[in-house]
């Protein structure tokens, strides 16, 4: 096997899970060239992986609202010319959508995906040549696994493994980083939670770090930082780099958000509060400390959250 393409593109959490099926290809095929299509947000973090030989960005999210524009054209071009270019003997789209599929579809290579019983848009299947059924009641994690092994031909291991390299960490002090933001009002944790978390944290002499990603966010975080003495806001940066301050933790916590995963793919010590969604289908899986508190309609309190910190060891 010479050339292998990938193609994941959205969104941040699936793009952590679908690392351990690059990783459990590398295995099996040390000298594969392999690349991954990922949205260009997320190319930073594919990069991070040591076994991915190229990463091709694509823009789908930006193109579809300028359309109009000459330049998304060509750019459309550029990157259907890049994909052709690509010497791939098999191409896996994880993803499973539509709008993935037709990727796979303008690459060059034996075409796999999922089988039309086993995605959420099933005329995806379409445009694969080769179809295969995935349970749709699995972890994304073990989905990604399993499609990837059936494409070539590969059964994976029962351990789960990122890929990732965890960065040095250096002299600073302890920190725990407190993910508050989320893609839906359903999903977020109340503000005095977030704040009688991290008082509890500045007590135990751990420092606090509040990352965010869009202006209601910010302004969350300076409440946040308000009312945690001694809080720290981080500086909006690329996902590379918050990835780093991730993996240096000392402990995660955390609402269903992509980050989260970063947490579990670098076996930080990791507690995930989940209030609207399964984390049986997309919760943390990693090979860490990782706690889930609350549940589908299931509201945790910070007493909760304590409880959980209180049993790991974070000690400065």
């Amino acid at each position: 096997m010479h050339g292998i393409l990938f193609i994941k593109t959205s969104s941040l959490g699936d793009v952590v899970h679908h690392m351990p099926a690059v990783t459990d290809t590398r295995r099996r095929y040390p000298n594969a060239q392999l690349t991954w299509v990922v949205e260009e947000a997320f190319a930073p973090l594919a990069r991070l992986h040591p076994a991915v030989s190229e990463v091709i960005p694509v823009s789908t999210r930006r193109w579809r609202s300028q359309l109009l524009r000459g330049e998304t054209w060509s750019e459309i071009s550029a990157f259907k010319a890049k994909l052709k270019a690509v010497k791939a003997e098999k191409v896996i789209d994880t993803q499973g959508l539509i709008r993935s599929a037709l990727i796979a579809r303008t690459a060059s290579g034996e075409r796999h995906g999922y089988d039309a019983s086993s995605i959420k848009e099933p005329a995806a299947s379409w445009f694969y040549d080769v179809k295969h059924a995935v349970a749709r009641d699995q972890h994304a994690v073990t989905r990604n696994r399993a499609l990837t092994g059936l494409s070539l031909g590969y059964s994976p291991d029962a351990a789960i493994d990122y890929g990732l390299v965890k960065p040095p960490r250096g002299n600073a002090a302890p920190y725990a980083v407190l993910l508050h933001g989320t893609s839906r009002a359903a999903k977020e944790w109340r503000e005095v939670d977030w704040i009688g978390t991290g008082k509890w944290l500045r007590g135990q002499g751990i420092d606090v770090v509040l990352p965010w990603g869009n202006e209601a966010e910010r302004l969350r975080c300076a409440r946040l930082a308000a009312a945690i003495p001694g809080s720290r806001i981080l500086d909006r940066q690329p996902l590379d780099v918050t990835a780093k301050v991730i993996a240096n933790a000392a402990l995660v916590i955390g609402v269903d958000t992509g980050l989260l995963h970063l947490a579990a793919a670098y076996s930080v010590p990791l507690i995930a509060v989940f209030l609207a969604t399964d984390p049986g289908l997309t919760g943390p899986v990693g090979n860490g400390s990782i706690t889930v508190v609350g549940g589908k309609n299931v509201y945790p309190s910070f007493e909760r959250v304590i409880e959980a910190a209180q049993r790991l060891p974070l000690t400065p």
